[in-house]
């Protein structure tokens, strides 16, 4: 009786080219090929670029035997055949492209099979400018418009959205798409943006605050009225957020608590009718921190007014003194003395402190949304009447705004380092002359971090 060969030894006599097979040859199926994502963003320089999945088979051969490999590119100015690298020789390949040049380019992948049969997948790739220092950049995917971010512990951040009210989980040392998501616009009562715009954590309890303010039309929109809470469990990949309370009064009890005080900061003013936040005399929170060691009196650090609200003035903190109770029963706000800091006429972007009680400021243009104006870093005890210390100028040669302070070095370590998003909804960022937020496949969208030593 003679022996039959295996579907692998068959597999291995063709590879070696050996036509004296048995009659009993398996017939061989039309290979498969199928990708985790069909679009996919890398930048002009960019290290830890996202990755796709590639899942390949075919009916009576070993995927051993399967190669992949990319065969054109629409524009190779872009990124070229040779840019493309399969690794692995399993059921599922990791694909990676290496940019050449910003834009978009369509390429065409390939699993070649046994008996010389083929299938094909096409990737949709754009590419982003090189920026400086890429090494320290990464690229959060699946949003463009970064806006607030609050250290989860294990090396993750949970990363808030100004267009929309989804809360996203990254890892901070590689570039792409968030390992969780979680919107609670159901819970909240909201169909529109809260524009989120700052955020800080005590304990479980991470409290996000909308902007309070107008939309860029001088609308008001009730759903920008909100502060509210969300509950941490468990920490890094594993990190869960469950829904706390809300506070919709908080713009309504600032304006308030200026008119009762001689309309100092000009809130009634600026929160009118027709009025848009970016203004010098506008109103528009960015930033969210407690004061030194308390877990009751928060910190609304103002992107708008400027105090006084002329070129030059100085960037505003209104303490809200029981503002544990506000989230925790309702409480109407109180407030404690402005506190007004001279960070060489620029507002507060954000703020965040470390467990040491030392602070750092993100300081920027209370107008710009993107690069065309300074932005700075400055350290603070958290202390009102003490002076902020300029530590560092912003890079602004890059697109997107600089937003969000991850979390707060040891400053007093030579060499620290602190890791900032930028908001790049308003940036073109492949050269098309399509803002990043209007763009058609959220894989495209992204915010880019970097790391930057305090000085």
């Amino acid at each position: 009786m003679k022996k039959q060969l295996s579907t692998a030894a068959i597999a291995a006599l063709m590879l070696a080219g050996l036509t004296n097979l048995p009659a009993q040859a398996v017939s061989y199926g039309t290979p498969t090929i199928s990708l985790s994502a069909g679009y996919l963003s890398g930048a002009v320089g960019g290290v830890g670029d996202p990755l796709v999945d590639v899942t390949v088979a075919q009916s009576g051969a070993d995927v051993s035997a399967l190669t992949v490999s990319a065969t054109a590119s629409s524009k190779s100015s872009v990124a070229g055949t040779g840019d493309v690298t399969v690794t692995g020789a399993g059921a599922v390949r990791e694909l990676a492209v290496t940019a050449r040049g910003r834009g978009y380019t369509t390429l065409t992948l390939k699993v070649a099979g046994l008996g010389g049969k083929s299938a094909t997948k096409t990737l949709s790739y754009a590419a982003s400018a090189a920026v400086r220092n890429p090494a320290d950049a990464r690229y959060l995917t699946g949003s463009s418009d970064s806006s607030a971010a609050v250290d989860v512990g294990g090396g993750y951040t949970v990363v808030a959205d100004d267009e929309s009210n989804v809360l996203r989980l990254y890892d901070r040392s590689v570039s792409g798409a968030p390992v969780r998501t979680w919107d609670f616009s159901s819970q909240l009562g909201v169909t529109k943006e809260v524009d989120i715009e700052g955020a800080t954590r005590v304990g479980d309890t991470i409290y996000w605050t909308g902007s309070l303010g107008n939309n860029k039309d001088g609308e008001y929109k009730a759903p920008r009225n909100t502060v509210f809470t969300t509950t941490v469990s468990g920490s890094g990949a594993t990190t869960q957020l469950g829904y706390g309370r809300s506070y919709k009064k908080l713009r309504d009890d600032l304006v308030a608590w200026d008119k009762a005080n001689g309309n100092r900061y000009g809130f009634a003013a600026g929160t009118a009718a027709g009025e848009a936040p970016k203004q010098i005399d506008g109103f528009n929170v960015e930033g969210l921190e407690f004061a030194p060691g308390s877990t009751t009196t928060a910190y609304v650090g103002f992107r708008a007014p400027l105090a006084p609200a002329v070129p030059g003035g100085k960037a505003l903190i209104v303490p809200v003194t029981n503002f544990d109770k506000v989230l925790s029963s309702g409480s109407k706000a109180t407030f404690g003395a402005g506190i007004e800091l001279d960070l060489g006429g620029l507002a507060i972007r954000d703020i965040r402190k470390n467990a040491a009680n030392q602070y750092l400021i993100l300081a920027g243009s209370w107008a710009a949304d993107d690069n065309t104006d300074p932005y700075a870093l400055y350290s603070w005890d958290g202390v009102a009447g003490h002076a902020p210390v300029k530590r560092t100028d912003l890079p602004t040669s890059d697109a997107g705004g600089w937003e969000a302070i991850v979390d707060v070095p040891e400053l007093n370590v030579p060499g620290a380092r602190v890791q900032l998003i930028t908001d790049c909804g308003s940036a073109d960022l492949y050269g098309d002359g399509t803002e990043a937020k209007d763009l058609t496949h959220a894989e495209w969208k992204k915010s880019r971090s970097g790391w930057f030593t305090v000085g």
